[in-house]
């Protein structure tokens, strides 16, 4: 039972990381504004660009990246350091090796789940673009440099955050089943990269229809 209590304090330590709300927190600490309320609506760092500004969104971007890394950098550590516990018995089909790349999946869907549905904002939240980034350097740095440089390109040609995201999502997929991953990784980021994905819908009709804004415009 221990063992069972404890790996979800772990997932749930996991969803706080993602929980914080960056963008809104920002929003009402340098403006006392409601960030939800302006723009496009969204807590993202795009949506931080357009309302507050350069330096406000930079580091909206980072802290949300952090977020997803520090997550995973937390399951990594907290798992292999339980198992040391004298009082912890796992169930006899687990051991480390097993368990550990497993808990560290689920945390990864944990802290995407916490920026897209955030406790502290009524279960909303933004895309999970960023913290999925953080998320993929922490567990597969080439995965997650391969995403961001995808990212990065089409941005600088399309300048459509939207559209660079959901690219990025997908050449996470192709990469993580190209190379060599264990098998949670690679559900991971698939399961990951289509929330991401799926969180885009109303990007996507906007993108068929022409008028997605592109970087700095409001939406």
């Amino acid at each position: 039972m221990v063992f069972w209590i404890a790996s979800v304090v772990g997932l749930a330590i996991a969803y706080l990381f993602g929980s914080t709300p960056t963008g809104y927190l920002a929003g009402k600490l340098l403006k006392g504004i409601d960030i939800r309320e302006h723009g496009s609506k969204s807590i993202g760092a795009t949506n931080v660009l357009r309302t507050l500004g350069k330096w406000p969104a930079l580091l909206v971007l980072l802290v949300d990246v952090l977020k997803g890394g520090g997550a995973i950098v937390f399951a990594r550590w907290f798992y292999p350091w339980f198992f040391t516990l004298s009082f912890v018995t796992p169930p006899t089909a687990f051991d480390l090796q097993t368990w550990v790349p497993w808990a560290v999946c689920l945390a990864g869907l944990a802290v995407l789940l916490g920026h897209s549905r955030s406790i502290w904002l009524s279960f909303t939240g933004g895309k999970s673009a960023a913290t999925g980034l953080g998320v993929l350097l922490a567990m597969s740095w080439p995965v997650g440099l391969g995403a961001a440089t995808v990212f990065g390109v089409v941005l600088t040609i399309f300048r459509i955050v939207s559209l660079s995201s959901m690219l990025a999502a997908l050449t996470a997929i192709v990469l993580i089943c190209g190379l060599e991953q264990p098998l949670p990784y690679r559900l991971l980021v698939i399961a990951g990269s289509i929330y991401v994905i799926v969180r885009h819908r109303a990007n996507i009709q906007r993108l068929l229809a022409g008028t997605e804004p592109h970087l700095g415009q409001v939406a």
